[in-house]
């Protein structure tokens, strides 16, 4: 919610502003209303709201005065301006200071929700801009950049990172950490639809040891969000480095898609090693036979051993140049590449899709790849696959599930892709997102985490990542790039 204060030195005025707008259906919630412009700029100053909401004229301060106020004190309030028909001019002045906008008595009560959702619109668009300059800042390792993030005066001895995935709501930080009288400043950054990353710095890290401790307890609770905490470390520059380890200990729903907290850990790479001896005893050691035992296998010991995304990715690598190494030629077209844990993230929902996809391999190996590609009826399923994700690309896709439903081998898929398309499945999902997002670059003035997440992407750096493949530049550049040549003369 973003947060209002109303100033007036009339009561009824502001007992007119806040009845005569449905603040909260547009996400707002008065904060303060004040008639004493003094006690309104102690408010000010104290709550630094989302936006102030100000007669221009008063006895003590002026509307005029109390926004300049805000500016030479570095308080990023918007302020919106009530002004009479007399006193137009002023309305003016505060314009032409930063004044977001104004409006007029009496107020038209038909013209409230058209002011309004504008107001929304504009904080929705700031907040993302905000939210996208304060990710690129905490991921840059710059020291003093990140410090002008924090309160004044502030020293970062101890920081931790949580990486908050949700389903439904977005929760409510301060509930869920309990940091009530606790010497902690939260920086809050969403990342992606549903990923919320709340940076703890202390002055000491001892302050930030005992605030986690109860969360795993509560690890499988019916509603929970997925939390990943990061270890702790020392000065801003490591915040870097623990938003990756909180992204990758929240990863661990994706071997057992249990919910609850869960801590980042030395990776356990060695207890991988004979999951990866077993599959080279059935490739090189022609142990097809016990492909279904192994893959079944594979998953509960994952679980057993509570391993997490680090020993998932260092699996599939190890799978994937053992594999391709064996067979070089009968995998070439089968999507077998060195995959690091977001990219693991958009191909499969999970390890057992993960396997899912290894076992199929394994059956092709066995069967000798002996099935031929050019029967009528599985280019007809092909097709329609293709019409399928051509019509739903901005959705999440992922191969198993569109070969369960198109009825071919996923590892057949695979094939056709290449053989039909000239590019791997996920080549062509992401030309296709790609390709929708430059539209809208080019054509909207939506925030690029909305046209990210309008083109099939729930992460916002990942995005970013997969735009400057295709296209050599970020989201951001390509839009300022496109919007200066249009304006060219």
């Amino acid at each position: 919610m973003y947060k209002v204060i109303i100033v007036d030195d009339e009561s009824w005025a502001i007992r007119g502003i806040s009845n005569a707008f449905d603040w909260e259906q547009y996400g707002f919630e008065i904060s303060g209303q004040f008639t004493s412009a003094y006690q309104a700029w102690e408010a000010i100053a104290l709550q630094e709201p989302d936006l102030v909401v100000t007669d221009i004229r008063m006895p003590e301060i002026s509307g005029l005065d109390l926004m300049k106020r805000a500016k030479a004190q570095g308080i990023d309030s918007e302020f919106v301006i009530i002004s009479g028909y007399a006193e137009f001019e002023y309305a003016q002045e505060a314009l032409r200071y930063g004044a977001l906008d104004y409006f007029l008595k009496p107020l038209d009560v038909d013209m409230t929700d058209t002011f309004l959702a504008k107001l929304a619109l504009h904080f929705s668009r700031r907040s993302a801009a905000r939210n996208h300059l304060l990710l690129d800042t905490l991921t840059s390792a710059d020291e003093d950049e990140i410090r002008r993030c924090l309160p004044a005066g502030m020293s970062a001895g101890g920081c931790r990172v949580l990486a908050v995935h949700y389903e439904a709501d977005r929760p409510e930080l301060g509930e869920l950490l309990k940091l009530d009288g606790q010497p902690v400043h939260v920086l809050e950054v969403e990342n992606g639809a549903s990923t919320l990353l709340a940076v703890l710095i202390t002055e000491q890290e001892s302050e930030l040891e005992g605030i986690t401790d109860e969360w795993p307890a509560a690890a499988g609770s019916p509603g929970l969000p997925v939390v990943g905490i990061s270890s702790i470390g020392s000065g801003l520059k490591q915040i870097s480095k623990l938003i990756k380890e909180a992204e990758l200990a929240a990863s661990r729903v994706f071997v057992d898609d249990a919910s609850g907290a869960f801590h980042y850990y030395n990776p356990k790479l060695p207890l991988v090693k004979p999951c990866i001896d077993e599959l080279h005893s059935i490739v090189h050691g022609n142990q097809y036979d016990s492909i279904e035992t192994y893959i079944l296998g594979l998953q509960e010991y994952f679980r057993l051993h509570e391993l997490g995304m680090i020993e998932v990715v260092y699996l599939w690598n190890q799978a994937v140049g053992l594999l391709t190494s064996a067979y070089s030629e009968e995998l070439r077209d089968m999507e077998l590449e060195f995959l690091n844990y977001a990219e693991l993230k958009e191909r499969f929902e999970n390890l057992e899709s993960l396997c899912s996809f290894l076992h199929d391999v394994l059956t092709v190996l066995r069967q000798g790849n002996s099935r031929a590609l050019q029967e009528g009826d599985i280019l007809s399923c092909f097709n329609r696959m293709v019409a399928y994700i051509d019509r739903n690309y901005e959705q999440k896709l992922y191969l198993k599930e569109l070969s369960v439903q198109f009825f071919i081998n996923q590892v057949y898929c695979c094939q056709l892709f290449k053989k039909n398309l000239g590019k791997t499945f996920s080549e062509y999902v992401a030309e296709l997102r790609i390709r929708k997002a430059r539209g809208l670059l080019q054509q909207t003035d939506l925030s690029i985490e909305s046209i990210a997440i309008q083109s099939g992407y729930v992460d916002y750096y990942y995005f970013n990542k997969v735009f400057k493949k295709h296209c050599g530049m970020t989201p951001a550049k390509f839009r300022k790039r496109e919007s200066e040549r249009s304006n060219r003369p």
